[in-house]
């Protein structure tokens, strides 16, 4: 198999003296969606974080494309082929739809236009003038997402994009990453929503107390159901 294009080994990361991630393993390769499990407050969005460069005290190792990550800083990291889109969107209130996609810069070649990005997300064409107060929480989520789409990053990071979305909306969410999948974008996502991320994600890491357990095809769902029921308690 080719190298993949993000690899992480030996995480460990804090928030000020809290210890919490402990040696995180992971692979993510070109074009696959995979998907960070487990129980709240196990390391999922620190691990998001930590690849990010969100949290500056870090160990290990953070490779992308064959790129040491580690000392990149935060303002850079999306330079590299990064995006993240953090779980509470971080829409500007103040802006319409249109204008908070235009904001952030085009940081690689291949980023989808804007009239791209509206064939993908019929909803946002129809509210292009809206102000971002004005959108609804499933709207707000795509403009999200939409909006790091256009910078041209080759890995996107999604933390909880489902969390409190309609059943209608969290459809639309999965076929969109069903889509992006199709057009070569490769996901790292975290997901409470286990129904959901088994029909979009190739594979899954089982986190618990800030380490990786387990790594698994969606293949082998069926035979890691007891371990997965036990483990998140669903």
């Amino acid at each position: 198999m080719a190298e993949p294009l993000l690899h992480v080994r030996g995480l460990n990361a804090w928030y000020g003296e809290s210890h919490a991630l402990h040696g995180v393993d992971l692979d993510v390769h070109a074009g696959e969606t995979v998907t960070l499990v487990g129980r709240n407050g196990v390391g999922k969005t620190t691990t998001l974080r930590a690849i990010m460069g969100i949290l500056p005290r870090r160990t290990g190792t953070i490779r992308l494309g064959g790129q040491d990550m580690l000392r990149v800083p935060l303002h850079r990291t999306a330079h590299h082929g990064v995006g993240f889109v953090p779980e509470e969107r971080a829409i500007f209130a103040s802006l319409t739809v249109e204008e908070n996609l235009l904001l952030p810069p085009v940081v690689a070649p291949g980023g989808m236009s804007v009239a791209d990005i509206y064939r993908l997300f019929p909803n946002l064409r129809e509210r292009r003038t809206s102000a971002g107060t004005q959108l609804s929480g499933g709207e707000q989520q795509m403009l999200a997402i939409a909006r790091i789409l256009r910078s041209g990053v080759k890995l996107l990071l999604l933390d909880e994009p489902t969390e409190g979305l309609a059943p209608v909306i969290v459809q639309r969410i999965g076929e969109i990453l069903v889509d992006l999948k199709k057009r070569g974008m490769t996901v790292l996502l975290v997901e409470q929503n286990f129904r959901f991320a088994a029909k979009v994600a190739d594979r899954f890491y089982l986190m618990d107390h800030g380490r990786v357990l387990d790594g698994f095809a969606v293949a082998d769902l069926p035979a890691r159901m007891n371990q997965l029921t036990e483990t998140l308690g669903v």
